[in-house]
């Protein structure tokens, strides 16, 4: 099993090396992927978690924050995307399954570090969508500290009481798909490797039964 999952994980670093365009290319275009799936996730988010949020009179900070959730994410799911690559050479040059796994781990280091990151671009976006409201409507933007608060009152609702803030949740949970991904990758791998391993199990069991039943006969 170890053997087909890290012979999986090659081909899938090969495919890559092989079929990246030039940095100068591929950079934007991982950049911009990774503001579209943002922003679609927010969306998403938006509208299954709080589409009542898009009938208020907020709604337009609603859609202007979409811009900073968007770069803000792509610039850690970019970065972290050439930590992941670095991390999977590591883990092909680890000969014991224990090494391997290990370095493969800290992809899930790097998810938990993406919610951090998030409750920032939240954070940081919701001012910067504030003091651009405030210029267009001359109100008074609100301030970096009660938009922190706001942000940590919501994680502490979520930690004490996560059924009534399953929304919240949830909407993390939808925000931090792009960060994921590594993972998500690294899961299908495992599955399809311990799938692969049980089939060529029952392969050879199978080839070692038939000389024998043709012997009986």
């Amino acid at each position: 099993m170890f053997t087909i999952w890290k012979a999986s994980l090659a081909q899938l670093l090969y495919f890559y090396e092989e079929k990246r365009p030039k940095m100068y290319w591929f950079f934007p275009m991982l950049f911009a992927f990774f503001v579209i799936l943002n922003i679609a996730c927010y969306w998403l988010a938006m509208y299954t978690a709080y589409p009542e949020y898009m009938a208020s009179d907020e709604a337009s900070e609603y859609v202007l924050l979409q811009y900073p959730v968007g770069i803000l994410g792509a610039v850690f799911d970019s970065l972290s995307f050439f930590v992941t690559i670095w991390i999977i050479r590591r883990a092909l040059e680890c000969s014991k399954l224990t090494e391997y796994v290990g370095h493969l781990s800290l992809d899930a280091v790097i998810a938990v570090i993406a919610t951090f990151w998030v409750l920032f671009v939240f954070t940081w976006g919701g001012q910067i969508v504030s003091m651009v409201e405030a210029i267009n409507t001359e109100a008074v933007p609100e301030s970096f500290s009660d938009r922190t608060g706001k942000t940590t009152l919501r994680v502490q609702e979520a930690i004490e009481n996560p059924v009534g803030n399953w929304r919240n949740i949830y909407f993390g949970l939808l925000m931090g798909i792009s960060a994921s991904l590594p993972t998500f990758a690294h899961i299908s791998l495992f599955v399809y490797s311990c799938v692969a391993a049980v089939a060529k199990k029952i392969r050879s069991k199978t080839n070692c039964e038939e000389p024998l039943a043709e012997t009986g006969e």
